[in-house]
């Protein structure tokens, strides 16, 4: 796995990137070598924000947190995408898509979890819902968002021809997302 480590207003030390790497090195045996795996740290008022990014080929798995001390805050990322991946192992079995990366891992769990494990169940799309696509620009669509108190808004940027999205974020602010396609 390449892991690309980086800190935004903080220095990471050889002695911290060396951790970090062993602490990361558990992920091999989900993806291999295959992934390249971001891992990010930033202040947050008085404590540490670390995200995790891992993508293998078109896949991404992602997981953040937050705690006093780097170190503390790596440990719960590391915890949460493990959660993540350990629930979308069901998942992954059933549908029908390349997950050949993933294949020595699902059996390995499978195999020790085999008594005490219920069978997940899928999650079904209870709603459908077409709607028209307006041409708008970026902060007409977090208004429009806003309006009607939704926490994401898909819109048509009139600049690219593309189709954007605008979401509300946890701390407050707003993101776009622009895919690339």
């Amino acid at each position: 796995m390449i892991i690309d480590i980086h800190g935004i207003g903080i220095k990471v030390g050889e002695g911290f990137e060396s951790t970090v790497r062993r602490q990361m090195q558990k992920f091999d045996r989900y993806f291999g070598d295959e992934a390249h795996a971001t891992v990010r740290f930033q202040h947050e008022h008085e404590d540490i924000r670390t995200e995790v990014t891992i993508k293998v080929r078109s896949h991404l798995y992602r997981a953040e947190a937050i705690a006093p001390e780097a170190i503390m805050s790596l440990q719960k990322a590391i915890d949460v995408m493990e959660g993540q991946i350990r629930k979308q192992k069901t998942r992954m079995k059933k549908q029908n898509r390349n997950y050949d990366y993933m294949r020595e891992y699902i059996a390995d769990i499978e195999a020790s979890l085999a008594l005490d494990e219920e069978e997940e169940e899928m999650p079904i799309i209870t709603r459908r819902k077409s709607f028209v696509i307006a041409p708008m620009d970026a902060n007409e669509a977090v208004l429009q968002m806003e309006l009607l108190d939704h926490t994401f808004f898909l819109f048509l940027n009139p600049d690219s021809g593309k189709v954007n999205l605008v979401y509300k974020r946890l701390d407050g602010n707003y993101g776009l997302l622009e895919p690339k396609y």
